[in-house]
């Protein structure tokens, strides 16, 4: 079975506005290893559309935007050429190698879940709510940045009871961030 693995940047205060994190060329490196160890992506529309809008025309045509520095362009790469799934009930359809899921969440990822593969990585921050409320999240990943912001949307808001997780990983990093790595206690 296919691992489900979440993994989100957040502050200090627990903000996870994408806009709010330092980026650099170490971090970018980290998280296009990270998506290429998996064999699919798992996004909600909102996420989806994100992550559509600034890597899929710089990585499909090769001209960066004025924003995007040189050493983004593997993460890029990466992203582009991932396999991806989208849980959304509003959109019609989806390219960009996506496929819609529609049906029963719970269900619909324990399919995913149960193909051959290496893993399915999860990003974003309503789906991971409901995802974790399931008990289908087998590994956590939080890159703390070193930053308050005082503001912006919190992880896992609504949350009805709490997780216990096991520090399984640590990696510290030049920025001062450092990527925590658990997996739930006690297996749903």
């Amino acid at each position: 079975m296919r691992p489900l693995k979440y993994s989100i940047n957040l502050t200090l205060d627990g903000c996870c506005g994408h806009e709010e994190m330092l980026t650099d060329e170490e971090l970018h490196r980290h998280w296009a290893g990270r998506l290429a160890q998996a064999d699919a992506l798992l996004f909600g529309r909102v996420t989806y559309e994100m992550m559509e809008s600034a890597w899929r025309e710089p990585a499909r045509t090769g001209v960066r935007p004025e924003w995007m520095p040189e050493w983004m362009a593997p993460f890029g790469q990466t992203i582009d050429a991932a396999r991806k799934y989208v849980v959304s009930s509003t959109l019609k359809q989806v390219d960009w190698n996506a496929e819609l899921v529609r049906g029963d969440l719970g269900m619909a990822v324990q399919r995913l879940k149960q193909q051959p593969g290496r893993g399915i990585f999860l990003g974003g921050v309503t789906l991971p709510l409901a995802l974790a409320q399931l008990g289908l999240i087998d590994e956590y990943e939080f890159v703390v940045h070193p930053r308050i912001t005082g503001h912006g949307p919190r992880l896992f808001e609504g949350l009805p009871r709490h997780l216990d997780l096991k520090l399984v990983g640590r990696q510290e990093f030049g920025s001062g961030a450092v990527a925590l790595r658990y997996e739930p206690a006690t297996k749903a």
